[in-house]
């Protein structure tokens, strides 16, 4: 009678489907495949394979990063509008040093005589003199040095701030909206031959920006307050600032921001969207009203 056993039958130890040298016990609860604990990805239940998660992720729709007042996140925490605008106002001051054309080419001027003696200004339908005269400063001299220091300054004082909370679009709408703004009030009140250059209608946009917001988030507004306080004294003290310009640029900003930051939040698309659109339906409309009234009748 024979003793012998029979050979026990060999059994495949089970390994993981990306590296078939590692043994594992462990399945993905969604492919059934095994995964040794590099592949493997915690889920509600069990454990899954980084290819299923992979799958599961291409169907999940992402949310957008909002700022608090609802504008797209950026991604990336560089402030791109507000070093282009200071760079563009440095480029142009720059060309103002080269020529002294491009002054009276691009300054604000309701009309009047040129140099070469033809008229000019917006009545003559260079509306254009309305955005341009934002990016120019006195040319020259230690006015006009001091002139585009302090504005860019300035700018890059408050402009992060307000680009981070804003986002890049509403913020450039700001910015030039107030420019224009302060272009306008000049045009309407003043001599048709006043002119003016500079950014500072625009950066008074952003201090008026810069104090409702403050308020409207609960943030410290005292310093804010502090300088426009000493640059509306400044403004009505010394001559040949244009008090038209800072005016206007701040009481558009003001009115702006209270759009941006008092929207109703099941309506703050369309609040945002709308109010840039209305000021600048409404300056548009300002303009042709003064540029009636200038014009000569037939």
């Amino acid at each position: 009678m024979s003793t012998d056993q029979s050979p026990v039958p060999e059994t495949s130890v089970p390994t993981c489907y990306r590296h078939p040298s590692r043994e594992t016990y462990v399945r993905c609860t969604r492919c059934d495949r095994f995964i040794c604990p590099e592949c493997m990805r915690d889920a509600a239940v069990g454990h899954q394979c980084v290819e299923c998660v992979a799958e599961g992720n291409r169907g999940v729709r992402k949310a957008v990063p909002r700022t608090i007042l609802g504008a797209r996140g950026s991604a990336t925490a560089v402030p791109v509008v507000t070093y282009t605008l200071i760079g563009a106002c440095v480029a142009a001051y720059l060309a103002e040093l080269a020529s002294w054309r491009v002054v009276w080419d691009f300054m604000m001027l309701g009309r009047g005589v040129l140099p070469g003696g033809e008229v000019g200004g917006v009545a003559e339908g260079e509306w254009y003199r309305l955005f341009t005269t934002m990016f120019l400063h006195q040319r020259g001299g230690s006015f006009g040095i001091t002139h585009i220091l302090f504005n860019m300054w300035a700018l890059w004082a408050v402009g992060p701030a307000l680009e981070q909370v804003l986002g890049r679009w509403r913020f450039l709408a700001l910015y030039v909206l107030s420019g224009l703004g302060g272009s306008v009030l000049l045009y309407l009140v003043g001599s048709p031959a006043d002119s003016a250059v500079g950014a500072s209608g625009a950066i008074f946009g952003l201090f008026g920006a810069y104090f409702v917001i403050g308020r409207r988030l609960g943030g410290p507004v005292g310093p804010i307050v502090v300088l426009l306080v000493i640059n509306l004294v400044i403004t009505f003290s010394v001559p040949g600032i244009s008090w038209q310009g800072h005016v206007g640029g701040l009481a558009v900003g003001a009115a702006l921001a209270a759009a941006y930051a008092y929207a109703p939040d099941a309506r703050r698309r369309l609040f945002h969207i709308g109010a840039p659109l209305a000021v600048l339906v409404l300056l548009a409309v300002l303009v042709m009203l003064r540029t009636a009234e200038l014009s000569p009748s037939v």
